[in-house]
């Protein structure tokens, strides 16, 4: 789980955004936490964080500012030796559900990477990876190329299209993501609405 941005549009740490009873990350990993094990929260060096579970393992960026990219390097780095696969979820998706990272994870089948697709748009940060684009993923960071969908193309990808993904979820509210103020206000205002 990824948590290191620096949530500019947002102005302050999404990690700490209250909803529902709980702060932003917390309600985060709980949800992930049902799913898989174990869990790996990925921050930038000297973030403070909320709480966690003392089953949640945190790791830190070595290299600042380089975007998913090096934080999905650094979560795999960290877990390799102990899962063969991932699902990789950013920090400000207030309506994940626990069966939406269960159903990414078992669409794998043979390919390195699940990733959903709605909306005109590829969603690498409520996705899927194997263990063997590690390598892959440290190629393209060492030669600056730092964006997930430059990982996307280099790998064997299986996209998820909206019509699949509305079977689990047919709203598709697990993959909205709060970017700015007015986003948190709408997903605060629709807490009751979630389907």
């Amino acid at each position: 789980m990824l948590c290191g941005g620096q949530s500019l549009r947002m102005g302050r740490s999404k990690a700490w955004l209250p909803i529902d009873g709980e702060l932003m990350l917390q309600r985060i990993v709980r949800i992930v936490q049902q799913a898989v094990s174990p869990v790996i929260v990925v921050a930038a060096c000297g973030q403070e964080l909320p709480v966690l579970p003392e089953s949640v393992h945190l790791v830190r960026d070595a290299k600042e500012n380089r975007g998913p990219l090096q934080g999905l390097t650094t979560g795999l780095t960290a877990i390799a030796d102990q899962c063969d696969a991932v699902f990789l979820s950013s920090c400000d998706v207030p309506f994940l559900q626990t069966d939406f990272v269960r159903f990414i994870l078992a669409h794998l089948g043979a390919d390195l990477i699940a990733v959903p697709f709605a909306d005109g748009i590829a969603h690498p940060l409520a996705s899927a990876y194997r263990i063997e684009v590690l390598p892959i993923a440290q190629e393209l960071l060492a030669s600056n190329h730092r964006r997930m969908s430059s990982l996307i193309e280099r790998c064997r990808t299986r996209i998820v299209p909206a019509e699949e993904l509305a079977s689990i979820d047919p709203s598709l509210r697990s993959l909205w993501n709060l970017n700015s103020p007015e986003d948190y206000a709408l997903a605060l205002q629709n807490l009751d609405n979630v389907s």
